[in-house]
């Protein structure tokens, strides 16, 4: 499809996270909110962006009322642009269908990188009625606008003479993968099916909007405590939190436990209560799945059924082979494969470290320390620490002291130089933010001092801030048109530290840390003439934020960063020793608790006939592969945001672990070359993937860089599995 239609798709997939509405499905019924009014050229989401570094968003301006006059007037922008490239009477050309058509949408660009932040950073009650009404209706605009039989013809024309008409190899790509798509997507479909599609599509996107706006209802739940004794074990910045978040929700003297992953893990690792961590458990697997106004099982039932109906209307067998037909894996089959090659080590390692929280339980209970008890998914996490402890002498409380944020911020900064030439020069306080929490830094090429771009970092929780972490670009690179810097934003959920103290943050959060930034690092690096060839496939997406993980732990960044928020000492060489000797330690509880999510979502979407019961369909499906009773998935279908607030990796769960294939072999590239700061191998890691967007097949750059496939021998390593 054009590169406006892919853009957009993306960017809805982006707001679609935590909006909620479905204007054609039983599972809420609105009335659309009255636009406010707004004389012709006053509206500032619609104005280019000023001030330096090319503009910035003016996020000063940002107003959930603006935005259903931005959306009207930038889709007739965009209606006209493209009616041009239609009208056209000249012969159509790469230069006259395909250029202009890149270019097309800046303004709706702009809108929508706020609209990203107003939904996913800043929500609040008044956005979701926006979304409510708007979600459905640009879908439906952008979908029958691409099925244009006019539009499509000029496409067709170019790609029929694309051998005999001069064009170069990159633009022969983008003739190609633009018709290809666009037959995907539905241009040959006769007039009465284009209609069922756009019927399909803007459903889908009400279902979206809906699960996620359920979603969001349970993770605004909180659990309180009134007795501080409950909270044994947990540290005390983090108890200071939860006691801030408590006295915020008008409970004074008490301790609220956010239904989030950033709230509940620390309790599920560290508190001595095991009720309280069984009731803190059953709360956030529980998301979704109450059977109250939040429950999303209906809903998801409904999205299946159209995604099937969806991917028969063009062509395809399931939505699986639909969503997978432009990715490194092809096929369903394919991505199986992969996950099968993994899973029997990952199931066969969880039984041997239950076995051995099981035994320290049993010698607790013995020795009258506690009651005698059977490994639940509750106690997973915390006797894992206890096992930690006991064969590595390592404790999670000896670390985070040594973990501050800022600290690491610097480090992943430098690390970054390093390797690729990037300087961070911070700038807060000079440039809009959409929150006053939120740091900006000027991005430049040390070697030259040219500038890259802005990078802007959203570290904290907050209400209407939605979970898990996340990286954007509010502006992405290209030069076609004239060169563009990149706009680039990381987003986490850590809790801050009480006033006047660092925030300090677990080895788990530093690896996301590294990880989002990683993805920041990708789009940085960038260099494409055409924007068409910017987007990498699902199943390389993850790939160079995976990658980035592996400095975190090089002794260069501990030694500089990793320092003791008290004394300014580097953490100990024993305790850097003790944490790398652990590295391989749990790797079957992380790599079950991920791979049976993306199994079970690929059984889900690789299939002619949709569950009804989607509870049914998880519980069965989890037997039949042999789920260990100790874990659940990390994502349970009723909350599985991935799959069901966008189409954005449905059937596509598995590319974490198709990305970390190519990233433990990359990884194992450096070693031996001799370190993980040879500029040898990085040269070439950017020049080779990270600079080329998806200008050559990604399979192929691969091999470029690597000699070969990559080899999942170097991950299995990497978990502590049996190689053979």
């Amino acid at each position: 499809m054009p590169r406006l239609a892919r853009k957009l798709s993306i960017m809805l997939a982006s707001t679609a996270t935590i909006m909620g509405y479905s204007p054609m499905s039983t599972a809420i019924a609105a009335e659309p909110v009255a636009a406010k009014t707004i004389p012709a050229g006053q509206n500032p989401l619609l104005q280019p962006w000023t001030g330096p570094y090319q503009g910035v968003p003016p996020w000063d301006k940002l107003d959930p009322e603006l935005f259903p006059d931005a959306f009207q007037k930038a889709m007739a922008e965009v209606k006209a642009e493209v009616q041009a490239v239609i009208d056209n009477p000249a012969e159509p050309t790469f230069e006259n269908t395909h250029v202009p058509m890149m270019l097309a949408g800046e303004t709706m660009e702009r809108v929508f990188a706020m609209w990203g932040v107003q939904t996913s950073n800043k929500s609040n009650d008044r956005v979701e009625e926006i979304d409510a009404e708007w979600s459905p209706k640009l879908t439906t605009f952008y979908t029958e606008l691409f099925l244009e039989p006019k539009l499509f013809a000029r496409y067709k024309a170019v790609y029929d003479k694309r051998h005999t008409s001069g064009l170069d190899a990159q633009q022969i790509r983008i003739v190609e993968r633009s018709y290809d798509e666009m037959v995907r997507d539905g241009a040959n479909l006769s007039p009465a099916d284009k209609e069922k599609l756009v019927a399909m599509n803007a459903k889908l996107e009400g279902l979206f909007s809906a699960f996620s706006s359920k979603l969001l209802g349970d993770e605004k739940l909180y659990t309180f405590v009134t007795d501080k004794a409950e909270l044994d074990g947990l540290d005390p910045a983090f108890v200071a939190s939860l006691a801030a978040a408590a006295e915020a929700n008008g409970h004074a003297g008490h301790w609220a436990i956010k239904n989030t992953r950033s709230s509940a893990q620390p309790v599920l690792q560290n508190a001595t209560n095991r009720k309280l961590r069984e009731k803190v458990w059953r709360a956030f697997v529980g998301r979704g799945d109450n059977g109250d106004a939040n429950d999303t099982n209906a809903t998801i039932a409904e999205i299946l059924k159209l995604r099937q109906e969806r991917a028969e209307l063009l062509g395809f067998p399931t939505h699986a082979h639909y969503r997978m037909a432009d990715t490194m894996a092809k096929t369903p089959e394919n991505a199986m494969g992969l996950m099968m090659k993994v899973w029997p080590a990952a199931v066969a390692r969880v039984k041997e470290e239950v076995a051995d929280m099981q035994a320290i339980a049993d010698a607790e209970a013995k020795a009258g320390k506690g009651p005698k008890i059977t490994i639940e998914p509750w106690d997973y996490r915390y006797y894992a620490e206890k096992v930690r402890k006991a064969k590595y002498d390592l404790d999670e409380s000896e670390v985070k002291p040594y973990l501050q944020l800022d600290k690491l911020v610097d480090g992943m900064f430098w690390a970054a130089g390093q390797l690729y030439d990037l300087g961070f020069r911070e700038n807060t306080g000079q440039i809009p933010v959409f929150d006053s929490k939120v740091r900006t830094f000027e991005v430049y090429n040390l070697k030259t001092g040219k500038n890259v771009g802005v990078f802007y970092l959203d570290n904290f929780a907050r209400d209407g801030k939605r979970s898990g972490a996340w990286m954007t670009t509010y502006r992405s690179q290209q030069s076609l048109g004239g060169e563009r810097n990149v706009l680039a934003s990381n987003n986490n959920n850590f809790t801050e530290g009480a006033q006047g103290e660092p925030t300090l943050i677990s080895i788990d959060d530093a690896s996301t840390l590294f990880h989002e930034f990683g993805h920041g690092i990708h789009y940085l690096l960038q260099q494409v003439k055409y924007p068409a060839l910017a987007g990498v496939p699902r199943d390389f997406v993850e790939y160079p934020s995976q990658v980035n993980e592996n400095w975190l732990m090089t002794p260069e960044v501990l030694s500089k960063y990793a320092t003791h928020y008290q004394t300014g000492e580097p953490m100990p060489q024993a305790l850097v020793d003790k944490i790398l000797a652990s590295q391989k330690f749990n790797q079957g509880f992380e790599t079950v608790e991920y791979l049976a999510s993306a199994i079970v979502d690929m059984k889900l979407h690789n299939r002619t006939t949709p569950p009804n019961d989607v509870d049914r369909f998880e519980r069965e499906t989890l037997a039949e592969i042999g789920m260990p009773k100790e874990i659940v998935m990390r994502h349970r279908l009723p909350q599985f945001g991935h799959l069901f607030s966008s189409d954005a990796y449905s059937a596509g769960y598995y590319s974490y672990l198709w990305s970390e294939t190519m990233d433990a072999d990359t990884w194992a590239a450096f070693t031996e070359a001799g370190g993980p700061w040879d500029r040898t191998v990085a040269d070439r890691f950017r020049t080779i993937l990270l600079m080329t967007g998806n200008e050559t097949d990604r399979a192929d750059a691969y091999r470029a860089f690597r000699g070969r496939d990559p080899d999942v021998k170097a991950l299995l390593e990497k978990r502590g599995f049996p190689t053979e």
